[in-house]
């Protein structure tokens, strides 16, 4: 074999390897140090808050926007979401089983999320 295809077998391989292991939601740190979330539906990692976005749009976008004010309950329907903004950051909230909970409780993608930017603090 030649010097070379081994040396580019060595640099592929780990990031195949990383790849083929994943499944949607998988959140990894990434080479800059931030948390990136594989989207398999792109085939792409990115970042959470981007991974969330993908996830709405494929389901026709967030049903309520974004903010930090809950839709009125009277108006929303099971699979609804709304990015809801904290301080600390977004979540992606999911209307399932009658209340608003973190779309991550309900779709369970990696436990990561629910560490993530706003997430910890939407109950409070």
């Amino acid at each position: 074999m030649k010097p070379w295809v081994l040396l580019v077998g060595l640099l592929v391989a780990p990031v195949w390897a990383d790849v083929a292991g994943s499944a949607d939601g998988h959140v990894r740190l990434g080479a800059d140090g931030a948390l990136e979330a594989w989207d398999a539906e792109r085939g792409q990692w990115g970042g959470l808050e981007a991974f969330w976005l993908a996830y709405a749009e494929r389901r026709g976008g967030l049903t309520w926007g974004r903010g930090s004010d809950y839709p009125p309950y009277d108006q929303v329907k099971e699979g609804d979401t709304f990015m809801v903004e904290l301080s600390q950051g977004p979540c992606l909230m999911e209307f399932f089983h009658q209340r608003w909970r973190r779309a991550n409780d309900v779709r369970r993608w990696d436990d990561a999320f629910n560490d993530y930017a706003g997430c910890p603090r939407v109950f409070d």
